[in-house]
């Protein structure tokens, strides 16, 4: 009876500890980098995969079936001394881990969305690499990305200076050989989708035309977004959203935006484009940057932020709901210490109440949220400043319940959500 007795105290005693203890994410997959080393946590286990520290230029991504790494560094000793920079493009492989080297000197790495094909660039020559060998695919490329069938590329050339002004940016779809061996023209795939105005405009506001990037697909790919934006240095304070139907048929500008909040993202299911939208760089002031949905084909726009407000992120939680990292309104300050600190809230599209789901400590603010369906748990960053580089990575419920860090001092990260 006494042994009954201590049994049942035992477990008593350890059933608040049990309590605390959160289960991992079991589908979900984390790369990341921290103090200079590729780390992997995957099932609770944080592996250090990389063996010397180094400058990471591209943060890592996942292939479409989690068992691959891809990641770019910066070489102790460059190809050249008249290069300015130099990536060098890895792969790891989670079965064998192993490391292999893709180019010498490479950028904006993409995986396909179907299998293990790599696409990158190195100048303005676009590459495809079955991990093996790599691949020319086409020539005078600036920003790409994938078709969701992973068969084609949308991309485009920015315009240039001649000596009668500018010329056009123009949108292009490359389409993909299956035998990458076989390629022998780099231009035989290539067709010309949209001529970009070469001034475009929403409302009494109106900039030049000089790039497009950033491109996603709806989820029932008939619609790609894109940013077109002005010259380098102007592109700081405006740049404008846009849309253009995979028919070609429809083009419009959406609203203006900037970099310095996230990138504009499709609902899960319907085609639904979230945007933060409004110009002006930060340094101008915590203001100005609204939380925006627009409907599409209705392109019909809703703002979801409350007057006194600024967004700095923004993830999906369902198609009918998202959660912002939000400020007050404010100056710019250049005292740290005097700027607004986000916290997280939750906006369900078409109700009035916004519920505010994180509370930081003070000097701390929560940024960058993404949702991960998978496994129902929000993310995102907790750090003391806008530009702070030491980061926690925490996790919560999708209410926010159950908050915890989940990662210390996170750079670059990516999620595989698994199938």
């Amino acid at each position: 009876m006494k042994k009954k007795f201590f049994l049942i105290l035992i477990f008593l005693l350890l059933l608040p500890n049990l309590a605390i203890a959160k289960p991992e994410p079991e589908k979900v997959k984390v790369a990341f980098v921290r103090d200079g080393f590729l780390w992997t946590k995957i099932s609770g286990r944080e592996e250090k995969i990389s063996i010397k520290p180094t400058k990471y230029n591209e943060p890592p991504q996942w292939s479409h079936d989690g068992k691959w790494i891809v990641y770019g560094v910066e070489p102790k000793e460059k190809l050249s001394p008249n290069l300015e920079s130099q990536t060098e493009i890895w792969v790891y492989s989670l079965e064998t881990r192993k490391h292999k080297r893709i180019t010498y000197d490479g950028s904006n790495p993409k995986w396909s969305p179907v299998e293990n094909i790599l696409a990158f660039k190195s100048g303005g020559v676009l590459n495809v690499s079955n991990l093996d060998q790599f691949y020319n695919i086409a020539l005078g490329v600036g920003d790409y990305n994938w078709f969701p069938d992973g068969r084609a590329f949308i991309t485009a050339s920015g315009a240039s200076l001649r000596p009668d002004g500018w010329t056009n940016p123009v949108l292009y779809k490359i389409g993909l050989d299956k035998d990458f061996s076989k390629i022998t023209s780099l231009t035989k795939n290539v067709k010309k989708l949209y001529t970009i105005p070469s001034e475009i405009k929403k409302g009494n506001i109106s900039l030049l035309a000089i790039d497009a990037t950033n491109f996603q697909f709806s989820p029932d790919g008939k619609w790609i977004s894109f940013m077109v934006s002005p010259t380098a240095s102007w592109s700081m304070d405006s740049n404008m959203m846009c849309v253009i139907s995979s028919d070609e048929q429809t083009f419009e500008v959406l609203d203006e935006m900037i970099w310095e909040v996230d990138s504009p993202k499709w609902a899960f299911h319907q085609n639904r484009l979230g945007y933060i939208a409004g110009g002006g760089r930060i340094v101008m002031g915590f203001k100005n940057k609204k939380m925006k949905v627009t409907e599409l084909p209705a392109y019909k726009s809703i703002s979801l932020t409350p007057p006194h407000f600024a967004e700095l992120g923004f993830t999906w939680r369902d198609d009918q709901s998202v959660v912002v990292s939000r400020v007050n309104e404010s100056e710019w300050s250049n005292d740290p210490k005097q700027r607004p600190d986000p916290s997280l809230f939750s906006i369900k599209i078409g109700e009035q109440t916004q519920l505010q789901l994180t509370h930081p400590p003070k000097g701390f603010g929560d940024y960058h949220p993404i949702y991960l369906p998978s496994a129902r748990k929000l993310t995102w960053v907790r750090k003391k400043d806008l530009a702070e580089t030491q980061r926690d990575l925490w996790i919560a419920d999708s209410n926010g319940e159950n908050a915890r860090i989940w990662i210390k001092n996170v750079d670059g990260y990516d999620f595989y959500q698994g199938k």
